[in-house]
């Protein structure tokens, strides 16, 4: 005999372990003061995540190594499942205008900036270094909000970076 899960118990896993419930995600949004990520679904926020970023955060990114994150509006463009973090969705910075401004400074712009989680094989790590901004301009968030994230967020969702 076939048995069945009642219908309760299924509210409640989508209730308790939202993340099984597969929100659309339509915009994700950074406030980078209050070290805080949101995915913004419908108009509201479904879920918000504790972040880490450069060792410099401070204002907009200008060039390679100044550990900044970018500010403004982005594109989650592609994914690295087999990076150095564990997991990585890049930000397709730099923009047209990054580019010119840092032509015009004749500064490399640099790139290569990611949401990402925990060094691989630091995972455990996680709590504590959320604790300091270590990147080098990126977004790191624990392992296990990385999992949420690549779960919900599609390649091609609008980011929104603010001081």
């Amino acid at each position: 005999m076939r048995q069945t899960i009642p219908w309760a118990i299924c509210a409640f896993i989508l209730l308790a372990f939202p993340a099984f419930a597969a929100e659309q995600v339509d915009l994700v949004r950074v406030h980078k003061a209050e070290r805080l990520l949101e995915l913004i679904g419908d108009g509201k926020v479904v879920r918000r995540y504790g972040i880490a970023l450069g060792g410099d955060p401070v204002g907009h990114k200008h060039q390679e190594g100044d550990q900044r994150t970018p500010e403004g509006r982005y594109m989650l463009d592609w994914r690295n499942p087999n990076s150095i973090a564990h997991r990585s969705i890049h930000i397709s910075y730099p923009s047209a205008d990054d580019l010119v401004a840092a032509k015009a400074r004749n500064v490399d712009v640099g790139g290569m900036i990611m949401i990402h989680g925990q060094p691989n094989g630091f995972g455990w790590w996680g709590w504590l270094l959320q604790l300091v901004d270590w990147t080098d301009g990126c977004i790191a968030v624990t392992d296990s909000d990385m999992d949420e994230i690549w779960a919900m967020v599609a390649d091609g969702t609008p980011i929104e970076i603010e001081q």
